[in-house]
């Protein structure tokens, strides 16, 4: 993939073959279950070492929209019906099918409680309206994972209902975005779309607890990728560094630079501790919010120190289109919202710490 991201971003897509070729390698099948085509036995190790190899490639948008079902089809393995199981994952998991999440609305996206697109039973079905935006994979998916209201007002009245796009009634327009162009993004909607009642994830009017468990696991990933992103910056800054002179020597033979690349490596080397601890906790049964809230901005914080920094360092060919930090700049503040903005993980965790 290294080779051809400036292409494929410069497109404003990548071709669709190759979920197929992720499938084959095992990628897009890492912590699903066997009998759908899944492989088991990983854990969230497994998922940092895959995203910071993915990472190297500099781009986040190839990563965000080659691993969406990493979002959209956990809720399905963990809540659906063994018939949804059998009739959706095996196609995911394959690379044939595209599977993305629709939580974001246009009023709101981590103000979970309030989201306003409604599901109304009627009969054998569930008849949708309502908008969502900024959905990842949103213009090519063929599944979407989707957060409704059943019920009343609040967590209460949530469901997830998984909405097949190809339905009569659905209609995506895409959105153009300051950086992860290659990944498409889209808003979406809803206009009296049935959906039969079988395609409902979990227990109505209790989509919250899934919804709440998907979050978690998606900010740890986030936290992985703004790392390795940060890393990747940090890498080519010291290769430049390495090979540039002005003065007569090196960069890295003045000491502003040296000391530039060091506070980078700090911050890495920090926020990488804190994503493996959290990490392991997680796997031990713990499920520390609060951290894995701080650990989201560690990570976006530290991503948009070493992508500023090695920006200095780069100078004026950082700057230029087919650089990884220039596109690892331009991708900082998607990191540092999507998941939750890092004003919504100070406000998440406080309240988590009793505050």
């Amino acid at each position: 993939m290294a080779p051809f991201v400036d292409e494929w971003d410069e497109a404003g897509a990548f071709p669709r073959e190759l979920y197929g070729k992720a499938s084959e390698i095992g990628l897009l099948r890492l912590g699903f279950p066997e009998e759908y085509g899944g492989i088991e036995g990983t854990d969230l190790f497994h998922m940092i070492v895959a995203t910071e190899e993915l990472a190297r490639a500099g781009s986040g948008g190839l990563i965000a929209s080659l691993m969406s079902h990493g979002i959209g089809a956990p809720p399905i393995a963990a809540l659906g019906s063994d018939e949804m199981k059998a009739r959706v994952l095996p196609g995911i998991l394959a690379g044939e099918k595209i599977s993305a999440l629709g939580i974001t609305e246009p009023s709101g996206g981590s103000d979970v409680a309030n989201l306003k697109t409604t599901a109304r039973r009627e009969g054998e079905h569930y008849v949708v309206n309502g908008e969502k935006v900024f959905i990842t994979s949103g213009m090519r998916a063929d599944y979407l994972t989707t957060a409704v209201r059943t019920g009343g007002k609040g967590f209460g009245g949530l469901s997830l209902l998984l909405i097949e796009m190809a339905s009569e009634g659905v209609t995506r327009t895409p959105l153009k975005k300051m950086g992860w162009w290659m990944s498409d993004t889209a808003a979406i909607h809803f206009a009296d779309v049935k959906v039969p009642a079988e395609n409902l994830i979990g227990p109505e009017n209790a989509g919250f607890l899934g919804i709440v468990r998907n979050f978690n696991g998606e900010r740890i990933a986030l936290a992985a990728g703004a790392n390795a992103f940060a890393r990747v910056a940090l890498e080519e800054a010291i290769a430049w560094a390495r090979q540039r002179v002005t003065f007569g020597k090196r960069l890295a033979d003045h000491q502003v630079i040296r000391h530039k690349i060091v506070d980078m490596a700090q911050r890495i080397t920090a926020t990488q501790a804190m994503l493996e601890n959290l990490a392991w906790r997680v796997e031990q049964g713990d499920a520390p919010i609060a951290e894995i809230c701080m650990l989201k901005n560690q990570a976006t914080t530290t991503m948009e120190f070493c992508a500023r920094e090695a920006m200095q360092i780069l100078g004026g060919a950082g700057y230029m289109r087919g650089v990884k930090t220039e596109r690892i700049y331009r991708e900082v503040r998607v990191n540092a919202i999507g998941g939750g903005s890092e004003e919504i993980m100070r406000d998440l965790a406080a309240r988590q710490l009793g505050l």
